[in-house]
């Protein structure tokens, strides 16, 4: 895995799409060349002079079709798993429109899991596990 370089600087708004006990995940494309060939969270980079809150919208609606129905100005968590990588997260269980990929260049695939599927899975990250399970059961 491969991640940002510590002389550049990251802010991504990602979400925890909570459906029925379950999280959506994306499968990042193995070209990718920030964590190629691993399960994410769907969301993206926060362009210059936007608000976190509204780059989480947008991303979801260019990545999977969906507009959220709720979500805080203020994220669930803010982390900086890396070097130069602040993560902004929501817990996003409201939405509008039937989730698809609509990013198949980014994700070559999205599917839901149950907290205990995602321990055998080749994450993004190891803070990923337990804040999927900390979403679900909230």
């Amino acid at each position: 895995m491969v991640g940002p370089i510590a002389a550049e600087t990251h802010d991504v708004a990602a979400a925890l799409l909570v459906r029925e006990g379950r999280v959506l995940l994306c499968h990042r494309h193995p070209n990718r060349r920030w964590y190629p060939d691993v399960w994410d969270l769907p969301g993206g980079h926060i362009d210059v002079h936007e608000a976190p809150a509204a780059a989480l919208r947008r991303e979801l609606q260019e990545e999977l079709g969906v507009d959220v129905t709720q979500a805080d100005d203020r994220p669930w968590r803010t982390l900086e798993p890396d070097a130069g990588l602040t993560l902004h997260l929501w817990i996003v269980d409201r939405w509008h429109g039937e989730v698809e990929n609509r990013a198949p260049e980014e994700h070559d695939q999205i599917e839901w899991f149950r907290p205990d599927e995602v321990d055998q899975l080749d994450l993004a990250g190891t803070f990923l596990a337990p804040l999927i399970r900390a979403a679900v059961f909230r």
